[in-house]
């Protein structure tokens, strides 16, 4: 047996701290050096490049030292990673075809808006970086000095007119009250140290951000809405189509036979009212099947079970209606009114496994099912498999598209294993 040992909240809350309060620092300090260098050589190719501009190689140098000033923020979105807890997000800059001549070269760096961008951020990060770096130092050198300053104040000479500043505050004077006043002070640095660099460091690391990933961050979120948005067009096109399909097989064809017989019994009324009798009764049970056809699509689109007891309740009848037995495990939480999910979150988790339900009856031949729902963390995670053949796939004509199409629209992903032979694992991943 192995056992765990996890540190208590009270343990790793001052870890926590000292752990940001290095990198933040480290962020400031070692930053500043190349703030330094950034600045100058941004500002040096810049101006070089506009005095040389008339003479044919102003463009080359400008392309140089923006190309320079890539690098330095290249450097600069490593950094900002650890204090803003993100993941390092680098802009496509434009680029030249790969058959295009050297001008060509020349001019897409040139033109390329993103590298005027990290030149900008050069240059007003230094400014930036001087009042980080200095207040860092400040604060770091007030703690440290203030907590250590018993250690060396017999080494400070001292003139016999000279007045300390525990005198001039009124907390009397000699070796005692100054020790007590400067080792007070550098405790106030201290405690205030984690705040103050933190507060420094993500000032400097938000206009990084803004102005090295924010355009990146926009395009890889207009992308994101975009492929959100065909896939819940794509959705919708093939449940409107299997919808269709489904009424044009089961109560359209129920409706024209029962038009059928209600002629037939209309003209059966006035020379074999028997007959007509056993029409109309043929043509009441049509119409009850038509009924519970219709009931059975209504619960396809919004089963009412799902809007009025939740998820739990509703996948809970659907796994009852199942041809093959089916364990379910559902997260109880997820029925309660604190821990019930976004409508659209929890429609697609129904439809997920109402659709590899369906699947399983229809194609698997697998003797048993399990589907399983939890949530964990931001996500809710949906779990179905089986024991049957396998050989599903989520490609263009098949029942799992539309499925994939509408975890996708949620934001969600979709993943399906599903060797021959079997088994089979479908797995959904939906943001709360």
């Amino acid at each position: 047996m192995t056992t765990a040992v996890v540190p208590s909240p009270a343990v790793a809350a001052p870890r926590g701290i000292v752990r940001q309060l290095l990198t933040d620092s480290a962020y400031v300090i070692v930053g500043f050096p190349l703030a330094i260098a950034g600045f100058v050589a941004s500002l040096v190719g810049v101006v070089l490049s506009a005095g040389l501009i008339v003479t044919g190689i102003g463009l080359p140098v400008m392309a140089g030292a923006l190309l320079l000033a890539r690098f330095f923020a290249d450097l600069e979105r490593l950094a900002i990673g650890p204090v803003l807890r993100i993941p390092r997000v680098r802009p496509e800059y434009r680029a030249a075809p790969p058959d295009a001549g050297l001008f060509r070269r020349v001019l897409a760096i040139v033109g390329d808006s993103q590298s005027w961008l990290d030149v900008v951020h050069a240059l007003v990060k230094f400014v930036l970086s001087i009042f980080s770096f200095v207040v860092t130092i400040t604060w770091w050198a007030g703690a440290l000095g203030g907590l250590t300053y018993w250690t060396y104040d017999w080494a400070i000479p001292r003139s016999p007119d000279e007045v300390d500043l525990n005198t001039l505050l009124g907390l009397g004077s000699g070796t005692g009250p100054r020790l007590l006043l400067y080792t007070a002070i550098g405790l106030f640095f201290l405690l205030s140290l984690p705040i103050v660099v933190r507060g420094v460091a993500l000032l400097q690391a938000s206009f990084s951000k803004g102005m090295l990933t924010g355009v990146a961050e926009m395009r890889n979120r207009i992308t994101t809405l975009e492929g959100q948005r065909r896939a819940a067009v794509s959705a919708e096109a093939t449940a409107l189509r299997k919808l269709e399909r489904d009424i044009h097989d089961g109560p359209q064809q129920r409706l024209v036979r029962l038009a059928m017989d209600l002629g037939r019994a209309q003209q059966q009324f006035d020379h074999d009212p028997e007959a007509a009798r056993r029409t109309i009764e043929e043509a009441l049970t049509q119409t009850r099947e038509t009924l519970d056809e219709l009931r059975s699509l209504s619960r396809g689109i919004a089963p009412p079970i799902l809007v009025d007891r939740g998820l739990p309740s509703a996948l809970a009848a659907l796994a009852s209606r199942g041809v093959i037995p089916i364990e379910l495990s559902v997260d109880p939480a997820l029925g309660t009114g604190g821990g019930r999910l976004d409508p659209a979150v929890e429609s697609a988790a129904y439809f997920v496994v109402a659709e590899s339900l369906t699947n399983v009856a229809k194609h698997s031949r697998a003797q048993i099912c399990r589907v399983v729902v939890s949530r964990e963390g931001k996500d809710v995670r949906v779990e179905i498999s089986d024991d049957g053949e396998g050989g599903a796939h989520v490609s263009k004509g098949h029942g799992l598209a539309g499925l994939a199409d509408r975890v996708h629209a949620a934001g969600g992903r979709l993943t399906v294993t599903s060797p021959a032979g079997g088994p089979t694992l479908i797995q959904a991943s939906l943001p709360v």
